[in-house]
């Protein structure tokens, strides 16, 4: 893939809701930003909309100080109900934020990688935590998962039978 994270430019995406009724999201591409990083990010939207309707994109968790989630969901006490993560995280970020969010769902997409590497790494993290009370979904987004999912009017388009994820 050539490099594309000089360029900035914003992204419209739709995907049907609750009662066919169509959710939209803005996106903006920053300067250093990888497209596919975008597009994981409307991917996850996308997916988990339908069990999570209130789900934001890079909108900051209100009691969280040190990390942005790509995707959240909050509830009522504005803790997290869902994390997503969209591309690469440090072993030293998913620990900490698993042993602050016991009850949070969390999701990790990956651009084209096997997931095996990062679920060894979540399971080694997992090891010695406190017990967790919601799933940790990864997910693997294809090299070709924007031809496929996205059409030319940002509309998306997918489900978890077409991807390849697992639930640790």
């Amino acid at each position: 893939m050539p490099s594309d994270k000089p360029l900035r430019r914003k992204y419209t995406f739709k995907t049907a809701g609750e009662d066919d009724k169509t959710a939209q999201v803005v996106l903006v591409k920053h300067k250093r930003e990888r497209e596919a990083h975008v597009w994981m990010k409307a991917f996850l939207w996308a997916l988990y909309l339908p069990a999570y309707p209130d789900l934001q994109v890079e909108v900051p968790a209100p009691r969280e100080d040190r990390y942005k989630p790509d995707v959240v969901a909050l509830d009522p006490w504005d803790d997290p109900r869902l994390w997503g993560e969209a591309g690469a995280v440090s072993a030293a970020k998913i620990r900490a934020l698993l042993q602050r969010y016991p009850r949070t769902h969390f999701a990790l997409g990956k651009w084209d990688q096997p997931l095996g590497r990062v679920a060894a790494t979540v399971r080694e993290v997992l090891r010695d935590r406190p017990t967790r009370h919601a799933p940790l979904d990864l997910l693997r987004f294809d090299a070709d998962s924007r031809e496929r999912f996205i059409d030319e009017n940002g509309r998306v388009t997918l489900s978890f039978e077409e991807i390849e994820w697992r639930r640790l």
